[in-house]
């Protein structure tokens, strides 16, 4: 035992991990492919002189030598923000406010949420796109030239689409491209008017229909529906291209993959992956004891979907308790197993999260509102958007009015085909205080009898005690090698 204990430790040891890495940009690329200049020129022209800059980790390689040309350039104090406290698409604004940043620039691939607090200028990668193959891969997809289709892309190519567009509009009269269009007016896009493009857009539309959804937008014909259109994406499968489907799962969607060269049609069965989510939402409905994940502190509105998703929850008769723990991961909500079901508040992009890996179910607000909200019916709409879920949003449906007789109304799981109560409970008190700092644990009350919920209520951490001010400051000094079983000072065991 001995032996093969020191084997497997030593093969953990030696074991190599393919990384990939981004080798550093030359220095003559960096204005081409950061827009450097325009960027000083943002900061300058509003007197911006903290400055965060936010990477996603497979720019970082950059990051030292684009701060310190901004540094020299604009006379600004650049931060560099790596880490990012949830997914990289999305603008960190708490990072930032953390360093007392006037502004943001945000690096890389973009979810475009909206954002509220700081001025913020966006700077996507220029990735290479082949108008001539991807225009080949078009024809070949939509041989009819009369096909009504709509243009999407990451916005990482954004920047070649007029150049597509050249080549295919003489052909496809009924060809719509989606054009970036931000929320907001403290935000940036290098080469992008704002104001020409607004007044450029909305003059052409006359009665068509506008479509404004994920920082995208585009005009359908009037009495046309969107239904009636095709979805072209540039880009690669991921987040992105799942969204879209989800959201339009009526349309047809065929993609053009810049990196491979190649074009088809996404074969995905939409149908499937919404009976999937449907299957979690039934576990929604079983459950009695729901987590309420902070996915987000930079989407606008998140504090006032919160507020939301209790009073629902509450209303079906669950107990909600809210976390933030940064990314989800499967060891994190390991930690609470007295929660039957997760809802996880994030951007559109990160908020279709596949919990097939994790033990309990992660869903969002909208399918929490379809098991919690009886005038909520399931039907061809799916939002991923959780603004659109508020009052006011397009999506919106109010609470079903609470009897006053406040009797019992059961129905049957489909999973585990017992019979549950769908009673509703007093209203948790409304709080008129606003502010991007929760409370804790203000939902961690022993007035339950639910066992796990008063068990999780009894259960607390406090991390690390900090002891400001009394720890004294030393040097730092190098550590052990190796892992716990076996540092390299000590040797194997025999």
């Amino acid at each position: 035992m001995a032996e093969a204990f020191s084997s497997s430790s030593e093969m953990v040891i030696q074991r190599v991990v393919d990384v990939p890495v981004k080798t550093n940009t030359a220095p003559e690329k960096l204005e081409e492919l950061y827009q450097i200049m325009k960027t000083c020129d943002f900061i300058r022209q509003n007197r911006f002189e903290t400055v965060a800059l936010q990477f996603p980790d497979e720019l970082l390689v950059d990051a030292v030598a684009i701060a310190e040309e901004i540094r020299r350039n604009c006379n600004a104090k650049p931060f560099i923000l790596g880490d990012t406290s949830y997914g990289s698409c999305c603008v960190d604004e708490t990072a930032a406010e953390h360093v007392g940043a006037d502004c943001m620039v945000h690096y890389g691939s973009a979810c475009l949420s909206p954002s509220k607090r700081l001025p913020l200028m966006y700077v996507f990668e220029k990735r290479p796109l082949d108008v001539e193959k991807c225009a080949s891969a078009f024809r070949g997809l939509y041989p009819d030239k009369q096909s009504h289709t709509v243009i999407l892309y990451d916005v990482n190519y954004s920047h070649a689409i007029n150049d597509l567009l050249a080549l295919l509009s003489p052909e496809y009269p009924n060809l719509v491209a989606s054009e970036l269009a931000v929320e907001g007016e403290q935000f940036c896009i290098p080469g992008w008017d704002k104001t020409q493009h607004n007044d450029t857009f909305l003059s052409q539309q006359d009665n068509n229909q506008i479509i404004y959804q994920f920082g995208r937008r585009f005009s359908l014909k009037s009495g046309s529906s969107i239904t009636d259109s095709s979805m072209f994406y540039i880009g690669q499968e991921g987040a992105t291209l799942r969204n879209f489907m989800m959201t339009w799962n009526r349309c047809s969607f065929c993609y053009f993959d810049p990196v491979t060269g190649k074009g088809r049609a996404e074969s995905v069965s939409i149908s499937r992956a919404l009976m999937k989510r449907y299957y979690t939402i039934e576990r929604a409905k079983d459950a009695k004891v729901v987590g309420i994940l902070v996915g987000t502190l930079g989407v606008a509105e998140y504090l006032t979907i919160i507020q939301q998703l209790k009073k629902t929850i509450c209303r079906a008769g669950k107990k909600s308790y809210m976390f933030a723990m940064g990314k989800p991961t499967v060891p994190k909500l390991a930690n609470f197993p007295e929660i039957d079901v997760f809802v996880l508040i994030a951007c559109p992009e990160n908020s279709l999260l596949d919990s097939s890996d994790f033990y309990r179910p992660v869903v969002t607000p909208f399918e929490m509102e379809v098991a919690c909200n009886k005038k909520r019916e399931w039907s061809e709409e799916y939002v991923t958007d959780f603004r659109h879920l508020l009052p006011g949003g397009q999506s919106h449906v109010p609470l079903a009015d609470q009897p006053e007789d406040n009797d019992d109304e059961n129905d049957v799981s489909l999973i585990t085909g017992a019979l549950r109560s769908r009673s509703l409970t007093s209203e948790p008190a409304e709080s008129s205080y606003c502010s991007s700092v929760v409370h804790r644990n203000e939902m961690l009350t022993r007035d339950n009898t639910n066992s796990a919920a008063s068990f999780l209520a009894e259960r607390s951490w406090r991390g690390l005690e900090q002891k400001v001010g009394e720890t004294p400051v030393v040097k730092a000094v190098e550590g052990r090698r190796g892992i716990a079983i076996a540092y390299e000072e000590e040797g194997t065991s025999s």
